[in-house]
């Protein structure tokens, strides 16, 4: 059943057009009230990251909790797995993070944390989501039950004393010069101090924010601001961060990005070394490179893949007990310290592989040759253009030209009328052909 509000990662749109302060009071009540159970107080955590149009819904979402009789701690810019720590760690009833992660300032989003600091089921998002257009207003709090809001000022601290201690407590990273690149973004003063309170020299960039400018130019999407600062200031590491600090890619001495995949395959082998793994292998989405299955296999590794987005690997996570996933973009999840993907923490555990290996980065953090890999989009009309006899014929000739030697995937985009077609394999031609012929098929029936 398709949903008015909630997508895959929590309520995302424009700001003041769809997510407008209305909309954000009516989510605060319906939270509140989802979560009632019990005499106890209950309380919210909410934060967020430096959009301009953070102020906005932070006040809305404040008037709609305490009008539910819910208290309010505000932290204002933090990450957001330091919000889903704050969560547990605060014995709040529901976390909540404004962010719109990745994308420009004009758009945020409402991520919403359970008690225990994961992101809500789909259950949970759909009984919230029933009661945002409900008569909420026959079920406020009495006057002498309105919640009560405060500002938490120490959290910085906590957050990064939590990322401090996901290394060995003798571990330090004294001799590394580190450029950090923070995206203008919630992480713009915890990661470089973070960094610097464990030893290393940080020069930190997207430490600007002026509530218009995050990730604009900076950021794990766009790394080559961090790449040139490395080049140029001949740093041993860069480390981009996003919007919200869920996400991470590494630049390494000669400015060359590495992804995600690679990522996970520096932590796992490490981990594997060990004896941290959980479960023999990791979890990824479909879109991780198949060079990252064959280098894990190599390991005795299994890679377990499931649908795009972080969500579904952290369900795949705690449903078969495997403690690290993630996402080629730089979501890395580590389930022993953290609830959602925390880009820091990734970091500083790629950081003490690096210092135990004392190798430079470019070294240590290519495990693998990436398969040619190529995603287009093709742009539909709506209807199953998937289930056209064309459509179909087209990706079967498409999966027999790759063979055993390739991948294809086909996928709708959850938030626009878009079909994506990628392909991976050994030979680039190949791999190209199947691509254009699936969109050259698709594009005709749509």
């Amino acid at each position: 059943m398709s949903r008015k509000y909630f997508g895959t990662d929590g309520i995302r749109g424009r700001a003041n057009s769809f997510i407008t302060p209305e909309l954000a009071m009516k989510v605060g009540m319906a939270t509140g009230l989802a979560f009632q159970r019990g005499e106890h107080r209950h309380r919210v955590v909410i934060g967020k990251d430096t959009r301009l149009s953070g102020y906005m819904i932070e006040n809305a979402l404040v008037a709609g909790f305490t009008a539910v009789g819910v208290d309010v701690m505000l932290l204002g810019p933090m990450p957001t797995p330091a919000v889903a720590m704050l969560t547990n760690s605060l014995r709040c009833d529901i976390g909540v993070m404004i962010s719109a992660s990745h994308n420009a300032y004009d758009d945020n989003g409402i991520k919403l944390f359970g008690p225990d600091g994961f992101k809500l089921s789909d259950e949970t998002e759909r009984s919230i989501e029933a009661l945002i257009d409900t008569d909420l207003a026959a079920r406020l709090a009495g006057s002498r039950d309105l919640g009560r809001a405060r500002r938490i000022d120490d959290v910085r601290a906590r957050y990064i004393e939590f990322a401090k201690r996901t290394l060995p407590r003798q571990m330090r990273l004294d001799g590394l010069r580190v450029v950090v690149d923070c995206a203008n973004g919630a992480a713009y003063k915890v990661a470089p101090e973070a960094l610097w309170e464990l030893g290393a020299d940080v020069i930190p960039i997207g430490v600007e924010p002026d509530g218009f400018n995050i990730n604009k130019d900076v950021g794990s999407t766009a790394p080559d601001a961090l790449s040139r600062k490395v080049r140029e200031l001949r740093a041993d590491i860069g480390i981009a961060l996003d919007g919200d600090a869920d996400r991470v890619v590494i630049v390494d001495e000669k400015g060359h990005v590495v992804d995600g995949d690679q990522l996970m395959a520096v932590v796992a082998s490490a981990w594997q070394d060990d004896g941290r793994l959980t479960q023999p292998g990791i979890v990824a989405t479909v879109m991780s490179n198949l060079g990252l299955e064959r280098y894990l296999g190599g390991l005795g590794l299994m890679l377990e893949r499931t649908a795009v987005g972080d969500r579904y690997v952290l369900e795949r996570m705690r449903a078969q007990g495997y403690n690290v996933g993630g996402e080629q973009s730089g979501h890395i999840i580590l389930s022993d310290f953290a609830t959602t993907g925390d880009g820091l923490v990734a970091a500083l555990q790629v950081l003490a592989v690096l210092k135990k290996a004392d190798k430079p980065v470019s070294e240590v953090c290519h495990r693998f040759d990436p398969l040619p890999q190529i995603l287009k989009n093709v742009r539909t009309r709506g209807g199953k253009v998937l289930d056209d006899p064309k459509v179909v014929t087209a990706i079967d000739g498409a999966r027999k030209q790759l063979g055993d030697s390739g991948r294809l995937v086909i996928r709708p985009s959850g938030t626009e009328p878009v079909i994506r077609v990628m392909a991976e394999g050994d030979d680039r031609k190949r791999v190209e052909s199947a691509v254009d012929d699936v969109i050259e098929a698709i594009s005709t029936a749509a």
